[in-house]
């Protein structure tokens, strides 16, 4: 077993699934999270600490008293309309935090590094189809915001002891199979969250932004993968990097995708009703099509996704949105 874990973000969604995983494997995790988007009874393994993860005081102290050597990086604002809007909250969220957070990493000997990123770091690739080696060009500040962590990343570890993995996210859902916890982000623009709420009442209608892609339905085509595996990638990583791995980025998806009115007829399917269902303009930026080439993570980190069955992501988003709904009706 290693040494302790420190987690920032872990009280978020994507972040929460993978402490506890980490917990379920014997690891000792220490969490940092501000709560401003995360949830503190989302954390169910390990040492919550409730502060910013660019706070270099306090993230060197964390790091010298619990003995860090792996730090897994979630903390960031996530809303690509919210990065236009306010460009500057999330390069000094995203990146300058970051840049703060690796000063201490540095600093106090940390080894390896873990960093969530996004495909929206390359933009729109022609192919729709995207390697890691596709070009980034990213159309919005959260893409460019996570780029330049990416690159601060990369530039650390070529002069120092510092291994990374960069994982670059496709479209994240689902929730943890038992129903323990999932994602409630506020005002959430994912697909298969957006739809679940409308099914649930919270919404009341549900929105496809452009219906005349060069796609076989006319929608938008993604690659979704369910949050347990993309939780499991992470864990993946951080057994490749104590092995002696090199530092590396990879994507995280299927290797294939569905459009949104595939999607939204799956939906409606498991929910047993029909969705209201408004067909809108495109929105600028979005691409006709957003695949992940995800061989290289299979091949470096053996990583084997259990859950590649769209039927079953909704039906744990559904399932976890008629449990919030539960709670909050009894609250």
């Amino acid at each position: 077993m290693g040494k302790k874990i420190l987690v920032t973000g872990g009280a978020g969604y994507i972040g929460s699934h993978v402490i506890r995983q980490l917990g379920e494997a014997g690891e000792d995790v220490v969490v940092l999270d501000n709560l401003c988007t995360g949830f503190r009874d989302s954390v169910l393994y390990g040492e919550l600490v409730v502060g910013n993860s660019g706070d270099r005081e306090l993230v060197g102290r964390l790091l010298a008293e619990h003995d860090i050597d792996t730090v897994m990086h979630f903390a960031a604002h996530l809303v690509v309309p919210e990065s236009v809007e306010q460009p500057l909250k999330y390069y000094g969220n995203n990146t300058c935090n970051t840049r703060n957070l690796l000063q201490c990493c540095q600093e106090a000997g940390v080894r390896n590094f873990i960093f969530s990123s996004t495909a929206a770091t390359y933009g729109i690739p022609e192919e729709g189809l995207a390697t890691e080696e596709t070009p980034t060009a990213p159309i919005n500040p959260y893409g460019a915001s996570k780029l330049m962590s990416e690159w601060m990343l990369r530039d650390l570890s070529a002069v120092s002891d510092l291994k990374h993995v960069i994982l670059r996210y496709f479209n994240v859902a689902g929730s943890d199979p038992e129903g323990r916890i999932g994602q409630r982000t506020p005002n959430a623009t994912l697909l298969i969250k957006v739809a679940c709420e409308a099914a649930v009442g919270k919404r009341e209608k549900v929105s496809i932004f452009g219906t005349d892609y060069p796609t076989p339905d006319g929608t938008g085509v993604r690659d979704y993968i369910h949050v347990e595996d993309l939780a499991r990638a992470h864990l993946d990583a951080l057994e490749y990097l104590r092995k002696g791995g090199d530092s590396t980025l990879v994507n995280c998806g299927y290797g294939h995708g569905y459009s949104v009115r595939e999607v939204l007829d799956m939906v409606q399917k498991v929910h047993g009703a029909p969705l209201c269902i408004v067909e809108e303009e495109r929105r600028a930026g979005d691409p006709p099509r957003l695949i992940a080439d995800a061989t290289r993570i299979r091949r470096l980190f053996g990583w084997r996704p259990q859950y590649d069955d769209l039927e079953f992501i909704v039906k744990s988003a559904l399932e976890w949105e008629r449990k919030l709904s539960e709670i909050e009706t009894m609250a």
